[in-house]
């Protein structure tokens, strides 16, 4: 080895060897390496005058070489632009590579360094920075004197598009081969994953014992088989689309596939009779799709019906005469006055429209004032008929003229002030003696024959307004003229309500959903509901109710419901022998509304509002079918939930 001047030039075993190994690694060492998915790239790039250059490498070794000479349009870039271009180039290059992964660009240009930091950028360079939000990759410094080789490659005259080319056809023919690439030290494994299936040869064998599929076979052996054909298989097609023998077991596992696989969950009939008539094809294709989706249970207990509410109006019988029927209902929730009043007992007469608002406490819970009620009615003969479960429109009148009480409530209290208790007197009086469209005239001359004396009828008095035996008669003409308004009504109303409607019936023995309504701990309606069952059950049909309510067989664990539901409730549970029915692990209230009990709490804020601060916390809701997040008051999940606070 010779170090200096004067010195003998010393050539030992060393070098020697030394030497053979440069000389071994030159001619027999592969200069590229194949890629390996596992390892992180690095990338080099540089540009100058004449061209972009770049290399891809991994563990200090090369994978790829790439450059190419500047268009006439880019020689009037800036250097700064020159030298993001070079980047560009090379990662629209090597994304088959760099996609997807963490990896490393190298580059001389100091200021680019910083290029996701800078807030004025020009057009150009803002469509480029959007192209590399795609990528994974951190942006590092490289001196100009280390980045010899991709400067090289800028450097370079010789147009290498040619080869870029070669090298893309030679990417798309390994993976239109399936070909995956391991290389080591010493070798280079290739390999290729090629899916085999034994669903041609079962379609093959059971075509040869269908005997329409025979029959095609033949008249195609014959010239004339139409659209029918064999292909290269030896499997008989329509089309482009296989011919499905009558086999159950193969049938069954192709409409399971799309319908309840990864890639195909759950469409309904028509969405997936097109995507299946694109391959297969079989006699009452479409009907059997049908039938499948049909009797799906998830599908039975999730998907939303787009076809008109079931169950056409039932008008119930006109009453005979005054208060011989009456509905009856409460109107809780409201605030408490100085006489400990929070609730309001409405009665109204079916016929005449009466009625009575009257003020109550609650010493007593709803379920015990109703309870009371009924001893009361029944020690006096009453007959009692209840309303179906969670359908308010069989009440309807109560439901109505609790609404026009709310609204006479409300204007009292914002004009007048005061607690609401004081007005009601006076409501109940308005709301007699106002006109009602269904009979007429104002309840109050329905129920008294006469009409109301107030100060607007000042003109009335002395003796012609004196009453006289012939009142009698009038209130028995003026409760047929009401009865037959009511009649109209009736079927005014029908009409109207049936257009809307669709008739459904169900037989004894029938199984049956019940419709539910998922809701919060704290009584309040979920407002993301989009993973909740629509329906539970299935249930068995005992009885017929009617016309439209039905009693049905509810479980133990829904005892606390009432068993008879209106057919709008209702849905009808296709059979299929695969069906495995499981008890619904969920607690079902008087309503038909399901609760979710809180998992956790996630977040907690403070909302700042005029005067005062309220405290607010962020639950998250457990349910059968996964969580919702809303956000309460803290103070009303503390008094209901304080194991969340402990």
């Amino acid at each position: 080895m010779l170090t200096r001047k004067g010195q003998a030039f010393v050539w030992d075993s060393k070098c020697e060897e030394g030497f053979q190994e440069l000389k071994r690694r030159l001619t027999t060492a592969p200069i590229l390496i194949l890629p390996s998915s596992s390892e992180p790239f690095e990338v080099y790039c540089d540009a100058s005058l004449l061209g972009l250059g770049g290399v891809l490498m991994q563990n200090k070794q090369v994978v790829a070489y790439a450059s190419r000479q500047l268009k006439v349009h880019e020689r009037n870039y800036p250097t700064h632009d020159l030298e993001l271009a070079a980047v560009v180039f090379v990662l629209k290059l090597w994304r088959h590579y760099l996609y997807r992964s963490r990896f490393e660009v190298f580059s001389d240009h100091k200021s680019l360094k910083y290029l996701f930091d800078q807030k004025e950028l020009n057009m150009r360079q803002r469509r480029w920075l959007e192209f590399l939000k795609d990528y994974d990759f951190g942006l590092n410094y490289h001196s100009g004197k280390a980045n010899v080789v991709a400067d090289a490659l800028s450097r370079k005259s010789l147009h290498m598009s040619m080869l870029m080319v070669k090298e893309l056809d030679l990417i798309e023919q390994f993976r239109d081969l399936s070909l995956v690439c391991e290389s080591t030290r010493n070798s280079v494994k290739l390999g290729m994953l090629k899916l085999t299936s034994g669903i041609l040869d079962e379609i093959r064998e059971g075509q040869k014992s269908d005997v329409l599929l025979v029959d095609k076979l033949t008249l195609v052996n014959q010239g004339q088989g139409g659209e029918f054909r064999v292909d290269e298989n030896g499997v008989l097609k329509f089309g482009n689309r296989v011919c499905i023998p009558d086999v159950t077991e193969l049938k069954k596992s192709i409409l399971e596939e799309g319908h309840r696989s990864g890639l195909s969950i759950h469409p309904r009939a028509t969405k997936m009779y097109h995507d299946l008539k694109k391959l297969f094809w079989w006699p009452g294709m479409k009907r059997e799709i049908a039938s499948f989706v049909y009797s799906c249970l998830t599908c039975q207990k999730s998907k939303i019906e787009h076809q008109k509410p079931s169950g056409l109006m039932q008008p119930l019988a006109i009453p005979e005469w005054k208060w011989d029927s009456i509905s009856m209902d409460f109107v809780s929730g409201l605030p408490r006055t100085i006489k400990n009043f929070e609730a309001i007992w409405v009665i109204v007469d079916r016929l005449t429209k009466s009625a009575h608002f009257i003020p109550i406490r609650m010493d007593y819970p709803l379920e015990r004032l109703a309870e009371l009620y009924i001893e009361k009615i029944r020690a006096l003969g009453t007959k009692l008929r209840l309303s179906s479960a969670y359908h308010p429109q069989t009440d309807g009148q109560t439901e109505r003229t609790i609404q026009s009480l709310e609204d006479l409530l409300r204007a009292c209290v914002l004009e007048k002030g005061g607690a609401w208790d004081c007005y009601l007197p006076l409501i109940e009086f308005t709301y007699n003696n106002s006109f009602h469209s269904s009979i007429g005239m104002a309840p109050f001359e329905a129920l008294y024959g006469r009409r109301c004396r107030t100060p607007l009828c000042w003109y009335e008095s002395g003796e012609s307004a004196v009453v006289g035996p012939e009142i009698v008669q009038q209130t028995t003409e003026k409760i047929k003229m009401i009865r037959e308004k009511m009649r109209i009504a009736q079927s005014r109303q029908k009409s109207y309500h049936d257009k809307r409607r669709k008739s459904l019936e169900f037989q004894e023995g029938y199984h049956v959903f019940l419709r539910v309504t998922p809701i919060t701990g704290v009584g309040r309606a979920l407002k993301s509901k989009k993973l909740t069952p629509r329906f539970i059950g299935p249930y068995q049909i005992l009885e017929r109710i009617g016309e439209v309510a039905y009693r049905i067989a509810l479980p133990p664990s829904l005892a606390n419901l009432h068993e008879v539901f209106h057919v709008s409730q209702l849905r009808r549970y296709i059979p299929d022998p695969p069906h495995v029915v499981q008890v619904d692990d969920v607690q079902v209230r008087d309503n038909l509304t399901v609760e979710t009990s809180p998992m956790r709490i996630e977040d907690r804020e403070l909302k700042q509002l005029r005067g005062k601060e309220i405290a607010l916390v962020k639950v998250a809701w457990g349910g059968p079918a996964g969580g919702n997040v809303t956000w309460e008051l803290e103070s009303q999940m503390n008094e209901s939930y304080p194991e969340l606070f402990a």
